[in-house]
């Protein structure tokens, strides 16, 4: 079945990826990527370094940490793994409603048995062996054909929330990079600005400025200071959300570098929304509600069909109103062809296929309005996915100018041909430009990720490449 093969492969390299050995090999050994046996050696063992250091401190610094700890943590896995299980259980048990039924019966009983000129009394059994083979319940087998979609589904829905989950750790991961990256920035800002207003206090002193540019630093350093204390926050909310999540205590993370190479995005759009509608996980889960929505009714019209058995039975007793002397045992066995034929059920037969059509229309719609829902997001995902690509090169050469221009700035208040103000204003703008590149890569990270998992193509190998793109943190 194509599902099967669809989420086999999700299974199998989302496996693969997050079980030890193998997950390094994967890790610093990607395909595509050639690394001398050197490499790989000092990969494997920083690998096995961090993940010592995890489990002696009981804390995360890789994205892989936080991926198995989360699927280990997060309740949303469970329920799901708990759904498939009932999936198969129903399945199991309408399946064993068309397997041969055999049933044992016995009977103990005290009998007392009069007549014209006496009267006995005497201890009767019976025992007997019965076996029971459908031989046709139309009801029986639509229903086995539903519990068998209704497996699939939740099939599909477990991949789809292990998928969901990933995609929202390594968004809460790149969201803790991205406040830490801020919080650097600021504390550089901060220096600067420091630094500036310093050098207007001496001028100052030598009567060089006037008052009122001591008080535009002192004024903006004042803003950068509060300033600096929203972005900390910010980093222990984002922290914070990460524990929460993943049960994972938040060490010192992977960063993305400056010199990193960003995933990139192939195919047009409409590649993408044709991804997404026949891989997209939500989907595959919602084709396989409508079929068994279908077998349902399927199901329920089966009430109006004659159901037909085999019966085979055997029967030893020795009760005396069987017909049988007493005190003597008898044997019987008889097979048989039981048929059952419905007449009139006081109209409950019509009502449930009435239902069942109406929930065969929700699971349609249902289906319907995913499809565009999808198809929608994954549209803005791609769009906004190129225009981050352009933003970010703009905003490449746009850092590149502030510095050049704070430099300028800088110079030109030594030599007295700008102001204060100025060289303060070049200083916020070029970290204001810092922080807006920043946010951009990850924006472009997380958009990538966003993509990947609405398209149902989010593989293993994508998680790889987020992962060799970062950096091991710096030792104090």
């Amino acid at each position: 079945m194509k599902w099967n093969n669809t989420h086999n492969n999700l299974s199998g390299s989302l496996h693969r990826l997050l079980s030890g050995a193998v997950l390094a090999t994967l890790l610093y050994a990607p395909a595509g990527h050639a690394a001398d046996a050197t490499q790989q050696n000092e990969a494997l063992a920083a690998e096995a370094a961090a993940t010592a250091a995890m489990q002696e401190s009981g804390s995360g610094s890789t994205l892989e940490d936080f991926f198995m700890a989360a699927m280990e943590y997060s309740p949303r896995i469970q329920v799901a793994e708990a759904r498939r299980s009932i999936g198969t259980a129903r399945k199991r048990a309408a399946t064993g409603q068309l397997l041969p039924q055999v049933n044992a019966t016995a009977n103990v009983s005290e009998n007392k048995q009069e007549t014209i000129d006496s009267t006995s009394e005497y201890r009767g059994e019976r025992y007997s062996l019965q076996l029971r083979q459908v031989l046709f319940d139309w009801a029986a087998f639509a229903r086995r054909r539903s519990t068998s979609m209704e497996e699939e589904q939740y099939e599909a829905e477990y991949f789809a929330e292990l998928s969901a989950l990933l995609t929202e750790i390594a968004e809460m991961y790149f969201e803790v990079l991205q406040a830490e990256d801020a919080l650097r920035s600021i504390d550089s800002e901060l220096e600067a600005t420091q630094n500036q207003m310093q050098q207007i206090e001496r001028m100052h002193d030598m009567q060089m400025v006037q008052i009122t540019d001591l008080y535009d630093a002192q004024a903006r350093l004042a803003a950068v200071e509060a300033e600096r204390l929203n972005l900390a926050t910010e980093v222990t909310l984002a922290r914070e959300a990460l524990h929460s999540a993943s049960g994972l205590a938040v060490g010192d993370l992977y960063t993305l570098g400056d010199d990193a190479q960003l995933p990139e995005i192939e195919g047009t759009v409409m590649d993408w929304v044709a991804r997404a509608r026949e891989d997209n996980h939500m989907i595959l889960a919602r084709e396989y509600a409508v079929k068994a929505a279908e077998r349902r009714v399927s199901e329920r019209r089966g009430a109006y069909m004659p159901r037909v058995s085999l019966i085979a039975q055997q029967q030893q007793s020795n009760l005396g109103f069987d017909n049988n002397p007493l005190d003597r045992r008898t044997d019987t066995g008889y097979l048989a062809i039981d048929v059952t034929i419905p007449l009139f059920a006081g109209g409950s037969n019509r009502a449930a296929v009435s239902e069942a059509r109406s929930m065969q229309s929700i699971a349609q719609n249902e289906l319907r309005q995913l499809h565009l829902d999808v198809s929608e997001r994954t549209r803005l995902a791609y769009l906004r996915l190129q225009s981050t690509e352009q933003q970010i090169a703009a905003a490449e050469k746009l850092l590149e100018a502030r510095r050049v221009a704070s430099r300028a700035r800088q110079r030109g208040f030594e030599l007295g041909t700008v102001t204060s103000v100025d060289v303060l204003d070049a200083v916020r703008d070029e970290f204001l430009a810092e922080r807006d590149l920043q946010a951009i890569r990850y924006e472009h990270i997380k958009l990538g990720l966003y993509l990947r998992r609405d398209s149902g193509t989010l593989t293993a190998g994508d998680l790889v490449d987020i992962s060799v793109s970062l950096e091991a943190p710096e030792n104090d």
